[in-house]
């Protein structure tokens, strides 16, 4: 399907019953080749999430959609659209969830007694600036809320649509309020439209780099993930690039295939890269101890094996050389203005 990462619907464990096509008849053809993208409004009840999980550095996350028109083939959280009853694998391209009163929940939540002032990060779970955003401009309403109230923000995206927002960016970076994570995950445009399919050319992120980094805002970039035989290679040249555009900080993480996704990443790898389908899983499992799935903590983001030390002194040598950072950016929580101060100013 043009356009699409995931080549099919997986089944949802969490469904009794399922839709199945078992004889494609030309009266199908119209359903099957549906590209059209759905938004469904969901209204939750909370929208600042804290992060348990011991090995991501993040407080909090808050994510305006779920499911991503981004159709990134190898994004975990593909298996959270299961959870609204829908596929991991098509479904989360085409039927996004759309949450409008995020910004009017943010400020309920940061007006509260109780909270304590700590960085929340956008696009904990899918990209806060995928298409949908161009459209809703919800992130816009949460960056507002946020400049307003002068509360720390993070952000990692693969979308030039966070240029829109540079004017309360600025702001925002005034107090070192604000930082922005860029993933690149390869330099190889061809690979990316397959790897990628609605996401910004490698070029374009470039470009939000070097736009970010002329304006004071900090920023970096995150090589995620990291794919064994597909992009590894890759890892200096990217850093090399996003150095030289101005980005001062980098992460990886490899490739983790858990639930769902270890079915659609077989998939799309077997149809794309046929030749080399089996050694690039194969070296995927070695990273994980012989399986697909890793969910243990501290070695699902970074593996463990000779292929994954190789890619971790690559990564190291890479950064050493390209961003020898010196002064590591530091969130400010002293400019907050806490309810009942705002009148002040």
């Amino acid at each position: 399907m043009k356009g699409r990462g995931a080549r099919l619907n997986t089944d949802n464990p969490y469904n009794k019953q399922l839709y199945a096509t078992e004889h494609i008849e030309a009266l199908d053809e119209e359903f099957l080749s549906d590209e059209k993208t759905e938004y469904l409004f969901e209204f939750p009840k909370k929208i600042v999430n804290p992060v348990e999980s011991p090995d991501i550095p993040i407080e909090y996350s808050l994510n305006p959609y779920q499911g991503c028109e981004h159709g990134c083939i190898y994004c975990y959280a593909r298996n959270t659209h299961q959870y609204w009853g829908y596929s991991a694998g098509l479904d989360f391209e085409r039927k996004i969830l759309v949450k409008p009163n995020a910004p009017k929940l943010l400020e309920e939540t940061i007006n509260k007694k109780s909270w304590v002032v700590k960085p929340i990060s956008l696009s904990g779970n899918t990209d806060c600036y995928q298409p949908a955003e161009k459209k809703f401009k919800i992130t816009r309403g949460i960056l507002e809320v946020l400049n307003r109230y002068r509360h720390p923000v993070g952000f990692i995206t693969k979308n030039q649509l966070i240029l829109r927002d540079l004017d309360l960016l600025k702001e925002l970076a005034a107090d070192n309020l604000v930082n922005v994570f860029v993933s690149i995950t390869s330099l190889d445009e061809q690979l990316r439209r397959k790897l990628e399919p609605r996401t910004a050319s490698a070029i374009r992120r470039l470009n939000v780099l070097e736009t970010l980094s002329k304006n004071n805002i900090p920023c970096g970039v995150m090589l995620a993930p990291i794919i064994p035989g597909i992009n590894s290679h890759e890892i200096p040249e990217i850093m090399k690039a996003a150095a030289n555009a101005g980005a001062t900080n980098a992460g990886y993480q490899i490739v983790r295939l858990n639930g769902a996704i270890g079915e659609i990443f077989t998939n799309w790898i077997h149809e794309h890269y046929p030749d080399r389908a089996d050694k690039v899983l194969n070296q995927i499992s070695d990273m994980h101890e012989g399986k697909l799935n890793d969910s243990r903590f501290g070695n699902r983001m970074k593996g463990d094996g000779k292929i994954a030390e190789s890619i971790k002194q690559l990564f190291t040598a890479s950064k050493k050389k390209y961003m020898p950072v010196k002064n590591p950016f530091e969130f400010n929580l002293t400019a907050f203005r806490k309810p009942g101060q705002m009148s002040l100013f």
